[in-house]
């Protein structure tokens, strides 16, 4: 089986609240993609990022993840810089760009009010999630962004979610002998406020392209 093959449905109806919101995105943005937002990048990669869910202007309007905001300049910046794409920035879902050995998705695939999914609306989403993950070799890396990506990975081997804590640029054992790093979320208030410096990203994703070389 191949991600290609991951369970994932463009026109999923399983959360109400995200359902109707989507709706009103279109309403007020009708040029935007507005619908659940599908993991991008290689098929087979050695490197899988776990997102949040999709931005307001940023996926939810491009249908890539982490493409069109803010939240996305850090991400492909660093992933250049590491190899793991072909360009520094990623500005729309029809700009060429590729990832190499990498793949990016998120927790929850349909944008969320206030960029807060609930914990049904995150559960409900945990069989694209674990799909994702069962088909990583053995070896491969999971770099969760946040808490609730960290958290969301944990559902989705159904791991007790006290087996690991989250800590930016912790190290945890995953089945399938998979490895996830754990760090802040590169979104505009973290880097803004300096929680999460291009020092403290990069050193993760260094992390990352050694284990997976």
């Amino acid at each position: 089986m191949t991600i290609k093959e991951c369970l994932f449905d463009a026109d999923c109806q399983s959360c109400p609240r995200l359902v109707k919101f989507l709706a009103q995105s279109r309403e007020n943005y009708p040029a935007y993609y507005a619908a659940p937002v599908a993991a991008f990048g290689d098929e087979t990669p050695a490197l899988l990022i776990v997102g949040l869910a999709p931005g307001m202007h940023g996926a939810n309007a491009t249908g890539r993840p982490f493409t069109g905001d803010q939240s996305g300049e850090m991400l492909f910046e660093t992933l250049y810089k590491y190899g793991f794409s072909s360009a520094p920035n990623s500005l729309a879902i029809d700009d060429g760009l590729q990832l190499f050995n990498c793949r990016i998705t998120n927790a929850v695939k349909c944008l969320p009010p206030q960029n807060k999914p609930t914990t049904a609306e995150i559960k409900n989403c945990s069989a694209y999630l674990a799909t994702e993950l069962q088909v990583l070799k053995k070896g491969s890396v999971v770099i969760a962004l946040g808490a609730i990506a960290h958290t969301a990975v944990l559902r989705a081997f159904e791991m007790k979610l006290t087996a690991c804590k989250f800590g930016h640029g912790e190290e945890h054992a995953l089945p399938g002998m998979l490895t996830m790093i754990d760090s802040y979320h590169c979104s505009r208030y973290n880097t803004q406020t300096r929680r999460l410096t291009q020092s403290m990203f990069q050193a993760v994703f260094a992390r990352a392209k050694k284990l997976t070389s």
